[in-house]
């Protein structure tokens, strides 16, 4: 029995930073990677589909991938992976002239007997063929004894479990394993691909090593664990068990190298690892994007979360649907409400005085001074959002976040403010507070549909405001402990959800601006004002 390791920290870890490694940093990967003696290196997709650029690991040719391979490969795999449809392997170059020793072909259950269909193009080519069944459990025992048949008449160098949503316990992996062992021919390596939802990947990747018997085995990892959502087993900590435990000899130092000089900046931009929205993904078995999607809402408590997933049909939950879980986010959210006489009411309150917002931005305690002073200028009527200010007054608390009114629900109590709530938020036995749909304040700029401070402008607007000065929205920055007044409010996004944000509030300001005047007290990357 031998075990190899794959890295697939260019290919998976993709996922993090949209594959924007930079040339000169897929280089430095690869030669340490080498150095580490790692045995098989992923260079990244192969795709005809996607837009290749100059400085990420997707490649529309396989020439492309050559720039990277070293001409010493010492000994060393050097592979890439293809989602089947998305590669014409008729038009692939052999790999006596390309370099690339192998090809993974992913494919989806529904769509098994047409990629196999395609494999022996790809081993008459010359390329190591790795199978690689997504979501491996889907099958059922008899499906995948049928895969599996198939995939002895093709004799790939591999075949996988792939453990796509990280819901795999031991004993899935071991019935699977099991099942495989039996059924596959004996010259085939089985490899295993998890994800670390459940942070079982270290232990099942341990277990899975520890299956004594003549089978060869494959067991990927990417530096750090980088990939998407929960991230995956982490190279550098299971080469450490080979060595220890299985006779190998890695070399640990150039792993942390490429952790030090190249992953700790995106990392810091752009967090993986566990988290409790991705444990619920994998707990519904369903495909991580969901939980990243309702995660960067920042709206819903984590129960919520989970009866969110939860609602999603089980034919729907393998391959993302974006519309679907919109759908479903929303109809969660929107529970019906007559609000007409709640509205006449606020109207009464609000209607012919000064309006100020309190955003929950940094510069909010940062200009605390000037944002009183203009306050009592005004002789004006604060809403803050979603939270309560230590050190200026408020009138009212505009609130449409359930996580929110978890974290500062008895505060709002305490203090025995004037609460408006969205029909989302179910607030009991609280005096002086007036519920509004949650529906009519919506609004179809991708990224800030549900926006707290939009839906109040709406809301303003719907009881006759015409002008309002705001404080506090500041705009998301990259680093969320500069994006909150309270740093207990901060919440992880990614940069590229927070870049959606602020261009969506830019654009909704903009709109918003031709029916109410907007005037910002403190700095705002969001509104400079009418020109």
């Amino acid at each position: 029995m031998n075990i190899e390791v794959l890295d697939c920290t260019l290919r998976d870890g993709g996922y993090c930073n949209d594959w924007d490694f930079g040339n000169d940093n897929i280089k430095y990967i690869v030669e340490k990677l080498t150095e580490a003696k790692v045995d098989i290196i992923e260079l990244g997709f192969l795709s005809d589909k996607k837009v290749e650029t100059d400085n990420n690991s997707i490649f529309r040719t396989i020439n492309k991938i050559k720039e990277f391979i070293p001409k010493d490969k010492k000994n060393i795999k050097f592979m890439c992976m293809c989602n089947f449809g998305e590669v014409d392997f008729e038009k692939l170059e052999p790999s006596s002239e390309t370099g690339i020793d192998g090809i993974r072909l992913a494919f989806h259950k529904k769509e098994w007997r047409e990629a196999l269909s395609v494999c022996p193009i790809i081993k008459e080519k010359g390329y190591a063929l790795y199978v690689q069944p997504m979501v491996t459990m889907m099958y059922s025992d008899m499906e995948l004894i049928s895969l599996i048949e198939a995939s002895n008449e093709i004799m790939p160098e591999a075949f996988y479990i792939v453990d796509s949503f990280g819901s795999v316990r031991r004993e899935d992996m071991l019935r699977m394993y099991y099942l495989i062992n039996h059924s596959l021919a004996k010259e085939i390596k089985i490899g295993f691909h998890s994800h670390n939802n459940m942070q079982l990947s270290y232990a099942n990747s341990q277990r899975f090593a520890e299956i004594y018997d003549d089978r060869d085995k494959v067991i990927d990892s990417s530096v750090f664990g980088m990939g998407r959502g929960a991230g995956n087993l982490n190279t550098e900590i299971f080469v450490e068990y080979l060595n220890k435990c299985h006779e190998k000899d890695y070399v640990i130092y150039p792993l942390l190298q490429i952790i030090d000089n190249v992953l700790n900046k995106i990392y810091s931009e752009q967090y993986w690892g566990y988290s409790l929205p991705h444990y619920l993904s994998s707990k519904y078995n369903c495909h991580p994007n969901y939980a990243t999607y309702l995660s960067n809402k920042n709206t819903l408590t984590i129960a919520a979360i989970n009866e969110v997933l939860s609602r999603i049909p089980e034919n729907e939950r393998v391959n993302y649907n974006k519309k679907l879980i919109e759908e479903i986010y929303v109809n969660y959210q929107s529970d019906e409400y007559d609000d007409v006489e709640d509205l006449l009411t606020i109207k009464e309150q609000f209607e012919g005085k000064n309006v100020v917002i309190l955003a929950p931005g940094s510069t909010l305690q940062k200009y605390e001074n000037e944002v009183n002073a203009k306050i009592e200028e005004l002789n004006a009527k604060t809403i803050s959002v979603n939270f309560l200010p230590k050190h200026t007054k408020v009138d009212t608390v505009f609130i449409s976040n359930k996580k929110r009114i978890e974290q500062f629900g008895k505060e709002f109590e305490k203090q025995s403010v004037c609460l408006i709530h969205t029909s989302n938020i179910h607030i009991k036995d609280i005096d002086n507070s007036y519920c509004v749909n949650y529906q009519s304040l919506r609004n179809d700029t991708i990224g800030v549909e549900d926006n707290a401070t939009l839906m109040l402008l709406y809301l303003l607007i719907k009881v006759g405001v015409k002008h309002v000065h705001i404080a506090g929205l500041d705009g998301y920055y990259e680093y969320s402990s500069k994006n909150y007044y309270d740093s207990n409010m901060a919440m992880n996004s990614d940069r590229a959800f927070l870049e959606t944000m602020n261009a969506g509030i830019k654009t909704e300001l903009e709109k918003l601006s031709e029916t109410i005047n907007i005037e910002m007290i403190t700095p705002s990357v969001l509104w400079k004002g009418k020109n």
